[in-house]
């Protein structure tokens, strides 16, 4: 049977790991990963083991949900703790170099007092030497500026943090992935493999083209036990859905969250994957829908529930290149999303504002992102317009309409859209929820309630389409999907005020006859 035809299960899943807890990009890209690690990780995993029950007690509190605790059994902790030694001892680097971190910020507020910066460079401690450059701003304000390639380059990253586990899913919500760490479990396939690592390639084509067991024992150098669990991710007949081409006209599908897929008879392109693996259900599309191949990924964003290695890692066998907006380089709060999926083994495209991508038949142009990130100085986030089978689509991700007048300078150098997607998460998670670890000095409550990861309100999700002019308005979902919840954590009711404000949008499109409504789960549009 070493020979028999197999395909990858529609349900099998993959979670990405960096010393066992989930992988985004502030664990990934080395600077940040390292801060996470240091300054929310490790305290994290000290916190747990001093009251297990506690933790695990929080996880399950319905209003604590997305709060950071470990959702482990207390009679697990010893793997805890043994985790915890790992990191302290194995991660001894990173760990002295996010504290360098702290300790050379500290130097340049003491001494930047606006002359020259040349004497403090030997003040630095030794872990930043040759990764950093001192700088000032034109208000003579003193910062530090990693030299990210650099960095990869160093000790500090190290890519045999980075595991695979391989499952199916069971439909059963997972653990939070920015708090809980993954431990080993009997029906979990564990990979200590990087994910660049050719091998997942290979078993991820096989959704679409089958191959043999052997073939895939040797692409991932599987020995006899993890061979014969891999085997019970594999199946004779493929599970791909009939009417995932298209053959004339133009298509766009919502596949749930931030997720589009917009198709041509040539060509296929697909925003912030995010997508559900379970085949069983009937009321999404998942991954059995998705075009054999797909020209361009777009990410609009680094956040965790935008760009989703768990998806991402499993399109790469068929997938052209992911289009980037570009960070401002060397900004601790703005990681390069290039370099980071580069180094994962993908083809980037990386973009800044008005740069145009061509695909077959069409092109996408990279457009401003405004907001939705605390009001840190973060570049790396873009919003895309796509033009395909004579139609204009915004694709407007978590932007904000916080000022209009971007959107009349769109319209200006763009055209009218015929359809625009907006995000109305408009009172999200305050500004340490995600960035705490990143913080050299601390800010109090007030200051981090103050600054949210918000989206458009009803008025400023009013104000881009009135300056867009677009024919049509439809809101994203804002994790309101039963198969996210272990990346978003979010529960709403019909009173919630996000859910008000977008009915407020809904009813002012409504009172001048735009087309609209609130996504979830699935819908189509053909033309």
């Amino acid at each position: 049977m070493a020979d028999e035809q197999l395909y990858l299960r529609s349900k099998a899943i993959i979670e990405p790991l960096v010393d066992r807890f989930f992988a985004w990009p502030y664990t990934i890209a080395p600077v940040q990963a390292a801060m996470n690690l240091a300054f929310l990780q490790v305290p994290l995993l000290e916190s747990y083991l001093q009251s297990p029950q506690v933790h695990v007690a929080a996880s399950n509190n319905p209003e604590l949900r997305g709060g950071y605790f470990i959702n482990i059994p207390e009679e697990r902790a010893d793997e805890v703790r043994d985790l915890l030694a790992t990191i302290k001892r194995d991660r001894a680097d990173m760990l002295a170099f996010a504290h360098a971190i702290a300790a050379g910020q500290e130097i340049l507020r003491a001494n930047a007092t606006g002359f020259d910066l040349t004497p403090l460079y030997p003040k630095l401690p030794t872990e930043l030497a040759g990764l950093v450059e001192l700088a000032y701003d034109t208000d003579n304000q003193a910062q530090m500026r990693f030299l990210e390639p650099v960095v990869y380059k160093s000790a500090v990253y190290q890519e045999e943090r980075q595991s695979v586990q391989l499952s199916l899913e069971t439909g059963i919500e997972r653990p939070f992935i920015l708090s809980t760490p993954r431990l080993p479990s009997p029906d979990v396939l564990e990979l200590q493999i990087p994910f660049r690592h050719e091998g997942l390639a290979e078993l991820f084509k096989s959704r679409v083209h089958p191959t043999t067991l052997a073939h895939l024992r040797d692409a991932l150098g599987l020995d006899d036990a993890q061979t014969k669990q891999l085997r019970t991710l594999l199946t004779d007949k493929p599970s791909l859905s009939e009417d995932r081409h298209i053959e004339n006209g133009g298509r766009i599908r919502y596949f749930g969250h931030a997720c589009l897929v917009l198709q041509t008879p040539e060509a296929a392109i697909v925003t912030d994957p995010f997508i559900s693996a379970d085949s069983d259900k009937t009321d999404r599309y998942t991954l059995d829908d998705l075009p054999d191949y797909i020209d361009l990924v777009l990410i609009t964003h680094g956040h965790q529930d935008h760009i989703v290695l768990e998806t991402l890692l499993q399109l790469r066998g068929r997938l052209g290149a992911i289009v980037v907006p570009r960070s401002s380089r060397g900004n601790l709060a703005d990681p390069s999303m290039a370099l980071m999926l580069r180094n994962q083994g993908f083809t980037v495209i990386e973009v800044d504002d008005f740069d145009e991508v061509p695909f077959p038949g069409g092109k996408i142009t990279a457009t401003p992102f405004l907001g939705e990130h605390c009001d840190l100085d973060i570049r790396a986030k873009s919003t895309y317009w796509a033009e395909l089978a004579g139609k204009k689509v915004f694709i407007g991700a978590d932007s904000s309409g916080i000022e209009p007048s971007l959107y009349r300078y769109m319209k200006d150098h763009l055209g009218q859209a015929d359809i625009a997607f907006l995000g109305m998460e408009c009172d999200g998670a305050p500004l340490t929820w995600l960035y705490q670890a990143l913080l050299t000095i601390p800010v109090t409550k007030k200051m981090s309630n103050s600054r949210k990861l918000s989206g458009s309100n009803a008025e400023q999700a009013a104000a881009i389409m009135t300056e867009l002019g677009a024919k049509e308005a439809y809101v994203y979902a804002m994790g309101e999907e039963d198969w996210l919840g272990h990346v978003m954590a979010t529960t709403y009711t019909e009173d919630t005020y996000q859910i008000k404000q977008i009915e407020e949008f809904l009813t002012w499109c409504k009172e001048r006859d735009i087309p609209a409504g609130h996504l979830f789960k699935q819908q189509e549009w053909r033309w």
